[in-house]
């Protein structure tokens, strides 16, 4: 660890010394390609790596998500891979991360990692199926316990730039917005925070580490000056919580409206208080939980996209949209790198067919057995033309989803069922407890004769919505089903 906190990456800043705050930052394709990953990184990814940090900062709802993952019992969930899946995420664009010179999860080197059949004789088993995970087996019977990596063709030239082309030189404000450095933006910025001249202005040079890094992540969540709060060492900025939602957005609920299209939505009873206009909790199926639970595996990209250009109480918007702005031919890899990034996909078997949330899955390219012949030692290839180059014989694997139990295909989620859980207004999931239910009303202190149950159904439109939520708000349910979002959303 200690290694990797020395392979840092220079940067440099222009600091208003009279109101102690960073005016901008010079830097080269290196650290904005740092940048830029934050958008392919799922939400359960994110989540993971800021609370391992004090101090500990919440995003919403999400992070009561995860932690109902941790306490849920493995045997609620379709296959014990599908906890591993929900906490680790992958990440669908691993192969470019992997080429970041600060990485700070560790988990994009893990997605090299795959598991074959424990046979005696591997080559015998008729099945050849490859897995992500241990836990799990073989069509044969046999454990897949058998550890592979993946052999990748090394570049003996390497090329500049993961999604930016480098070599170039991009400046970034406090508030992350990526531009093409020139002397019109500087002025610009200097006019934007009031700076009159350069007398109170100092130049500074910096190495910015892996601590940095996820400094920054966490500060781009939460704060609209990351790069002060990072870069100047301020002290912590607060929790992102409740969004202040325009209060002439509450217009009269929705869901007392009859419902409309209801046919292959998910079903939702929701207890409601009359007198707080408020969900006390949910009422729910494994389709619904599965759905929630799939928030985590969703890119911090597509999150953003989702929100149409609203905000938060940070500024990752500003990262999101200066991609949107920035010329693909000029400054960034290709048009196809650029899509990575506004429309980032899920990793490859991390959707399933009734999802309404509906983003589009990365497809796994064709894996290949490889040896040579008389020989025990295999690789596990995925270029063809490492195989005719190396002369190796082959067989074609089939990748397994971890989400399906051997000879049970399932077009369901995460969450075995039938099942019932409880989901409180911030998302925290449980199964079924009268007891927990009636505490809950307690807590709240909603009394019996003030709730109302009503029923809502979540398709497309909805899962989006409360995705959005789950994101900006301590009260997801709420400000999902019951108030009309607001105007910039």
């Amino acid at each position: 660890m200690a290694e990797k906190h020395t392979q840092g990456i220079s940067l440099k800043a222009l600091v208003d010394k009279e109101n102690d705050r960073v005016i901008f930052a010079e830097a080269n394709e290196d650290f904005v390609d740092v940048l830029l990953s934050f958008l392919t990184m799922p939400m359960g990814t994110i989540i993971r790596l800021i609370r391992s940090k004090p101090p500990t900062l919440g995003i919403g709802c999400i992070n009561n998500l995860y932690e109902s993952i941790e306490n849920l019992d493995v045997k609620r969930l379709q296959t014990e891979a599908c906890k591993t899946m929900l906490l680790y995420p992958r990440n669908a664009t691993a192969a470019e991360c992997r080429r970041l010179k600060l990485k700070i999860d560790d988990d994009v080197e893990e997605s090299r990692k795959y598991y074959l059949c424990h046979t005696h004789d591997w080559v015998l088993c008729s099945y050849k199926l490859l897995n992500h995970y241990r836990d799990g087996f073989c069509v044969c019977g046999g454990y897949m316990a058998r550890k592979i990596y993946l052999t990748e063709k090394e570049h003996k030239e390497r090329t500049k730039g993961v999604f930016v082309k480098g070599p170039t030189c991009l400046i970034i404000s406090d508030e992350l917005e990526i531009m093409p450095a020139s002397i019109e933006a500087s002025l610009s910025l200097f006019s934007k925070l009031g700076v009159m001249d350069g007398t109170t202005t100092e130049e500074c040079n910096l190495n910015i580490g892996l601590d940095e890094v996820l400094s920054l992540l966490k500060c781009s969540l939460v704060s609209k000056t990351p790069l002060t709060e990072t870069l100047l060492k301020h002290n912590p900025v607060p929790e992102l919580g409740r969004v202040d939602f325009d209060q002439g957005s509450y217009i009269k609920s929705r869901i007392k409206e009859p419902a409309l299209n209801v046919y292959g939505k998910i079903r939702v009873k929701l207890l409601v208080s009359k007198s707080k206009n408020m969900v006390c909790f949910a009422e729910a199926g494994e389709d619904f939980v599965s759905l929630l639970f799939s928030f985590l595996t969703v890119p911090l990209g597509r999150v953003v996209k989702e929100m149409h250009s609203g905000t938060s109480k940070g500024c990752i918007t500003h990262l999101y949209n200066s991609v949107e702005e920035l010329d693909a031919k000029q400054y960034l890899k290709s048009s196809e790198h650029k899509e990575m990034l506004l429309n980032p996909k899920l990793a490859p078997n991390y959707s399933y067919e009734k999802n309404p949330l509906g983003i589009e899955e990365n497809r796994h390219p064709p894996y290949y057995y490889a040896k040579k012949d008389n020989d025990n030692f295999g690789y596990l290839i995925s270029d063809e033309t490492l195989i005719s180059s190396w002369g190796l014989t082959s067989s074609t694997l089939t990748v397994m989803d971890p989400k399906c139990r051997v000879k049970e295909p399932t077009s369901g989620g995460f969450v075995i069922g039938p099942a019932n859980f409880t989901v409180t207004d911030n998302l925290v999931i449980s199964p079924v407890s009268p007891v927990s239910c009636l505490s809950l009303l307690n807590k709240l202190k909603v009394p019996f004769s003030d709730i109302e149950e009503h029923f809502v159904h979540v398709g497309t439109e909805e899962a989006l919505r409360l995705l959005v939520t789950a994101f900006v708000s301590e009260s997801a349910l709420t400000n999902a089903f019951l108030r009309e979002p607001s105007p910039e959303y």
